[in-house]
């Protein structure tokens, strides 16, 4: 009988050690918000009871509501141009993401998780974060775009109810774009064995690539005293183990595999490999780590421009915010991927984080998508662009900030490239160089694969004070007829653009007369969809095309930006009602502006035969309105009710018309216009017909998916929009809709695209902005159905249906 127990005993124990392997649990329900101060003496006797029940990711300000005083500052923006202090609104998208805010959560830890570590881990926390567990300080990080965790082990009750708070402060002129509020990205608790893979704790290079053979490279950190024996196994898209390797050490590991014929990683075939890292001591398996990593080679040439896989490849990338529209600041794994989806469709095949290290989703879409990435670190260094802006820690942070960084992402193979600054002021100043210097070793030291660049404005300064020579790729901004000149006298210089264009538009909206302007103001706070409007120091994305393709040696650009933003209103950014861009390629509900569809026929391979404006205009009889074709297709003919107006053809000798097919001088009359496009055979191959629009009649709703996950989180993305009886869409429809949400899920946000519109995101009401609009639905944690009923006025009221599917099926 005792010897039954014995063995029991040690059954049980064993079974014990064995169940040390990581556990993850995602920190997402439960939690207790208070957008105020609270005392931080006795933080454990706060009663929570009356705080909001909030779900993370969480961004406090999103649902508003909109304020044009709230960021009201009397401020030089040298990028914009300004030679002295003008009073700037919209800024930072007019919303309350300013102030204090608390987050409480309680954590119910086990007796049976004795000899366990554990660990909170935080994606970003904007910002100034402190958090404490049991009413007990552990640590802090202001930067609210870093990735961090701390080791609560020793401040555990076991068998207790354990209260996590979080303290946040978002600061007035504390960032130049809106930044969002809260825990606004993911947070979880991790419990290991006393030994482990460290946090990022795993360095994959592939140093040798080739068709017949891929050699990978694992540095694995151990943290934890005992000496182990570790396991590295690494498994192919299909889930088949193609390599393994095991080596006995302690603290610091290096492996060499060998892969053969591996797949290599590029935006035509995205194709990824896991290493899973097994930590053992003696025969039981202590720790499992799996990092995601690809094979490809990267080479950037001063003469020859950029090669993936020995490819010569131009960056056709945008810069992206970290905002997701009417979503807000809060990562949203499906709401990230619509935006690059959206991006990937349009023929780009390179992200810009513009200006932070992004979220966890991003990259990992952009490993699966295929998707080039930039990441960026930082706005600012020292000598700030806000008041309370991120200069204020630099000495003390600014390492610790691009150490984060790096580690967590260097596995990435979309990452192609780090950044260490955009527009820094530092470019004219004396120490520049030196700054620089510090922050490339850094990254260098971390990452030797991958080159180091930054963004240039006062590339003058940059050059003149050295700061420009420290790093390894010359990114410029809105420069590109400095291209050559500065090749010319910087003969080790390897150049692209940083961020270019920054052309802005309305969807749906189009200005008279028609013509090419850097200093266009509307009293109606918009701009025209012809794409002829730029920002004082900007470029029409035409400007740009030239020289990328008769520069072959610029490696390519990142244009500004893919999809509006909240914040930064320009040019309306002055006492006007403006709260967010206009900048994007894509408006702000995720509806393509008619630039998506310019670009698109640049850099897509598919056919693309996009004509504009509409042919709705009773206030233009007889007078002008220019018809342009975005295509590439060579040629095209335009009918006006039936009658040519001749044919045009894309000319090298002209900027506009190399790119753009353009009708000048078409006089308007009510009916149809067609266009008929050829290819280089003269052969049709296209055809498109716009009609003049009656009176509103009917309301039309189109989701993007029609099933989601009922995981509480999924979204399906409905476009609504305001017909006549005969199908056209009602190109000036400002209709008053309404929308009701019954079911599985819930509203989540509505948006119109209209800069302007300063109709909360939450509400059950809004305007169709040139008619349309994009209602966002949530689905709960019930499979089942979501209906969603939109109706207005005297139009009748439509309903789409969205099934919701648990997460086995």
């Amino acid at each position: 009988m005792k010897k039954s127990l014995f063995i029991i005993s040690l059954m049980c124990l064993a079974f014990q050690l064995q169940a040390q392997k990581r556990e993850v649990q995602l920190l997402d329900t439960g939690w207790r918000f208070l957008n105020k101060e609270i005392p931080t003496t006795n933080i454990n006797q706060v009663d929570d009871s009356s705080w909001q029940t909030v779900t993370v990711p969480h961004d406090w300000a999103i649902a508003g509501p909109f304020d044009m005083t709230i960021d009201m500052q009397k401020v030089t923006v040298i990028e914009d141009g300004d030679r002295g202090a003008k009073l700037r609104t919209g800024r930072t998208g007019a919303l309350p993401c300013f102030g204090i805010g608390w987050y409480r959560k309680a954590l119910n830890i086990s007796k049976s998780d004795e000899g366990k570590r554990i660990f909170v881990e935080f994606d970003g926390a904007m910002s100034r974060s402190k958090v404490y567990l049991n009413g007990v300080y552990i640590g802090e990080w202001p930067y609210g775009y870093s990735s961090f965790s701390f080791e609560l082990t020793k401040y555990i009750q076991l068998g207790k109810e354990n209260i996590l708070s979080v303290r946040l402060e978002n600061k007035e002129e504390s960032s130049r774009w809106y930044s969002g509020a809260g825990i606004y990205r993911n947070v979880r608790l991790v419990k290991t064995a006393p030994v482990r893979v460290a946090q990022w704790g795993t360095y994959i290079t592939t140093p040798v690539v080739s068709p017949k053979m891929g050699e990978v490279n694992i540095k694995t950190e151990i943290d934890g005293d005992e000496k182990v024996q570790l396991i590295t196994e690494i498994f192919d898209a299909k889930g088949q183990k193609v390599a393994s390797t095991k080596s006995e050490g302690n603290k610091a590991f290096e492996q060499k595999l060998k892969v053969n014929k591996p797949s290599l990683w590029s935006p035509e075939t995205p194709v990824l490999y896991t290493a899973v890292s097994k930590v053992f001591v003696g025969k039981i398996q202590k720790d499992e780590y799996k990092s995601v990593f690809g094979f490809r080679t990267i080479k950037f040439d001063r003469d020859k421009g950029f090669f993936l896989n020995g490819k010569y490849t131009k960056f056709k990338g945008v810069c992206l915010h970290h905002d997701l529209g009417p979503i807000g600041a809060a990562v949203n794994f499906r709401a990230t991927e619509r935006q690059l989806v959206m991006m990937k469709e349009m023929g780009v095949n390179a992200i810009r984080t513009s200006h932070n290290p992004p979220s966890l989703e991003l990259l990992k879409i952009c490993d699966s998508i295929g998707l080039m990435v930039q990441v960026e670190s930082f706005d600012e260094w020292k000598n700030g662009k806000n008041t309370n802006g991120y200069g204020e820690f630099f000495d003390q942070w600014a390492e610790k900030d691009l150490t984060a960084m790096i580690k967590r992402d260097r596995n990435h193979p979309s990452v192609v490239m780090w950044s260490i600054g955009n527009e820094i002021r530092e470019q004219g100043m004396p120490e520049g160089a030196a700054m620089a210097k510090f922050l490339t070793k850094i990254s260098h030291d971390l990452d030797p694969t991958r080159p180091v660049s930054a963004g240039f404005n006062n590339w003058k300064g940059a050059i003149k004070n050295g700061l420009a020579a420290e790093v390894d790729l010359v990114g410029f901004n809105y420069a590109p007829d400095f291209y050559e000149k500065m090749r010319q006298e910087n003969p080790t210089f390897t150049i692209y653009g940083s961020e270019t264009a920054s052309t802005v538009s309305s969807r749906g909206e189009y200005k008279f007369p028609v013509t090419p302007s850097k200093k266009a103001w509307y009293t109606d706070y918009q701009l025209t969809s012809y794409d002829l409007e730029t920002c004082s120091w900007a470029d029409l994305p035409d400007y740009e095309f030239q020289y990328q393709d008769d520069l072959d040696w610029v490696a390519g650009e990142f244009v500004w930006t893919g999809f509006d933003y909240l914040g930064e209103p320009s040019p309306y950014n002055e006492g006007t009602p403006a709260r967010s861009s206009y900048f994007g390629i894509v408006d702000l509900a995720g509806i393509p502006k008619d630039r998506y569809y310019l670009y698109q026929s640049k850099w897509s391979e598919k056919p693309v035969f996009h004509v504009l404006p509409h042919w709705t205009w009773p206030d233009r009889l007889n007078q002008k309105v220019p018809v342009f074709v975005y295509t590439n297709y060579p040629k095209a003919e335009l009918f006006v009710n039936g009658k040519s107006m001749g044919t045009r053809v894309k000319d090298k000798s002209s900027m506009l018309k190399r790119y753009r097919l353009m009708w000048d001088d078409v006089i308007y009359e009510p009916g149809e216009i067609k266009v008929v496009g050829y290819d280089k055979n003269d052969k049709v191959v296209a055809e498109k017909i716009i009609k003049t629009a009656g009176e509103t009649y009917n309301i039309k709703l189109t989701a993007d998916r029609q099933t989601i996950k009922a995981d509480g989180k999924d979204l399906s993305f409905v476009t609504v929009e305001l017909l006549d009886k005969d199908g056209n869409l009602c190109p000036r429809a400002a209709n008053l809709l309404f929308f009701d949400v019954t079911g599985a899920g819930k509203l989540k946000a509505v948006c119109n695209g209209d800069a302007t519109d300063q109709t909360s995101f939450a509400s059950k009401y809004m305007r169709t902005f040139n008619g349309k609009l994009v209602v966002t639905v949530e689905s709960d944690t019930t499979a089942g159905e979501i209906t969603l009923k939109v109706s207005g006025g005297l139009l009748n009221a439509e309903e789409v249906k969205i099934t919701t599917e648990n997460l086995t099926k």
